[in-house]
């Protein structure tokens, strides 16, 4: 009958720590496994750090670096005037009619409307922001501005 005093992990299960450093006969002597000098024989350095070019100046610090991106940057879908010549008169313009047409890619939220170009139908468009010029464009043309809350 098996007893927690008897029992033995399984044949093979078990092998001694492999003692490096203690002598030729071990097999593990003198340079104990790590070859002849260079980097990876010395001491605490088993692992270089991420990006490590072995001394060579790391890719990161070679490229250029400019420019500042913002983390709570907010991105505006941009369309001008003159892209909104196509619609009929009296549409309503809002972002899901821009996406329909495929003029708003897919992941935008926010829609700017800007003056650049001409659209001499009257359109009730509905943005989350417009430029002064725009507004002042689409007014004159007949058209509405309808600011929607982001």
């Amino acid at each position: 009958m098996s007893e927690l005093s008897n029992l033995t992990p399984a044949p093979g299960a078990v092998r001694k720590k492999k003692r490096v450093g203690r002598g030729e006969s071990s097999g593990w002597g003198k340079t104990s496994g790590k070859g002849h000098k260079g980097q990876k024989a010395r001491r605490g350095n088993s692992k270089p750090r991420l990006g490590f070019e072995g001394g060579q100046m790391p890719l990161a610090r070679r490229l250029p670096k400019r420019g500042f991106t913002p983390r709570n940057r907010v991105e505006y879908a941009v369309v001008n005037l003159g892209q909104l010549a196509d619609f009929e008169a009296g549409a309503v313009v809002d972002i899901n009619a821009l996406r329909a047409r495929g003029m708003v890619k897919k992941g935008m939220d926010l829609l700017k409307i800007l003056a650049h170009g001409d659209c001499d139908t009257a359109l009730t468009i509905r943005a989350h922001k417009f430029s002064k010029a725009a507004i002042d464009k689409i007014t004159a043309a007949g058209g509405q501005v309808e600011l929607v809350e982001s």
